[in-house]
């Protein structure tokens, strides 16, 4: 596997990384399988979180054995120092080692005060000075934030989201990393799960040499599938591009990027499937959405209270309680228009 500078950290990674947050939702036997498949074939770079759930427990569970040959980045949201190194410490017991190489504060609304004795920037700080970090990271969704914490000069890493068909302002920010000579890593790759075809998401983000994307990975086909595209890496050639735009077409917009922080909704909606569910039944095979258990799920849209949760927690903006209306209006319809057709 290709290797790469992760900016001024000067950690040697491998140019293709793995986002463990889908770890949550597999037992502990696969998702050793799958990290330990991983590592084997060269990737070296694990990106999970304090909010993921048991996604640390399982990285600790695999990957202890051979933690001084791999770089972990976890995450807390934390905002002051005692619950950051309360958060930290739990995390370095999950993943069985006594030192993260990054920790990235997660998505926080604003940097934190440099000059505040008990904020998150001074839990980093002591973390760092007694060696339970190596690295301070931050990872946002929003380019003002992203933009202003890498001309900070606070942080040794962005984590920030990056796709072929990511808007111009986004793109910048990569420009703005090599500038500062900050690590970047890519999350949300794929969209959510929105773009369907890996070589083109592949190629587009291999372009850029100062950025490693993490790939959620959840089953075994698609790891196979990213370690195929690093050991032979795509061009991004005419009918690549072809691709990329008809996708930048089709998800224009404002949607829903299924980050998840608007969970858990208290009318149990699956908002990050539900508020896209409009754009999943044209690409993705709808068969799948045509049950009972999903007919009942997309209808707790109805029983939504418009308690605000998701609206304010949307690093995106967006209002969440309007696009679910929406989307069940268009599965309502897509559902009577295939049963028509029997």
């Amino acid at each position: 596997m290709q290797t790469m500078r992760l900016g001024r950290t000067g950690l040697i990674i491998g140019r293709t990384g793995f986002g463990a947050l889908p770890m949550q939702r597999v037992s502990f036997d696969e998702a050793k399988l799958l990290l330990v498949k991983a590592y084997g074939a060269g990737v070296t770079f694990f990106d999970t979180a304090r909010g993921y759930s048991d996604s640390e427990e399982k990285i600790g569970y695999a990957l202890s054995g051979v933690r001084s040959r791999i770089v972990i980045a976890t995450k807390t949201f934390a905002t002051d120092r005692k619950g950051l190194l309360d958060h930290l410490a739990v995390s370095l017991k999950n993943m069985k080692t006594d030192y993260v190489d990054i920790l990235q504060l997660h998505n926080p609304k604003d940097l934190p005060d440099v000059n505040d004795p008990e904020s998150s920037w001074a839990g980093l700080m002591e973390a760092k000075k007694k060696g339970m970090i190596r690295f301070a990271g931050i990872s946002s969704h929003i380019a003002v934030t992203a933009t202003k914490a890498v001309q900070s000069g606070l942080f040794d890493t962005l984590q920030y989201p990056l796709s072929s068909i990511s808007a111009d302002a986004d793109l910048a920010i990569i420009g703005l990393c090599r500038q500062h000579d900050v690590g970047l890593i890519a999350m949300k790759g794929m969209v959510g799960g929105l773009l369907t075809d890996a070589r083109s998401a592949f190629a587009f983000l291999r372009q850029f040499d100062n950025v490693v994307p993490i790939w959620g990975v959840q089953r075994e086909r698609e790891l196979d599938e990213f370690l195929a595209l690093d050991a032979n890496p795509p061009k991004l050639d005419a009918e690549i591009l072809a691709r990329i735009e008809k996708d930048r077409r089709e998800l224009a917009g404002d949607f829903c990027r299924a980050c998840g922080y608007c969970l858990p909704c208290p009318a149990g909606i699956p908002i990050p499937f539900a508020a896209r569910m409009g754009l999943l039944l044209r690409r993705m095979p709808w068969q799948q959405f045509m049950s009972d258990e999903w007919n009942e799920k997309m209808h707790r849209i109805e029983k939504c209270t418009d308690c605000g949760r998701c609206r304010r927690h949307c690093p995106y903006g967006l209002d969440t309680p309007a696009l679910l209306t929406k989307m069940l209006a268009n599965y309502d319809a897509f559902v009577a228009e295939k049963r028509s057709e029997r």
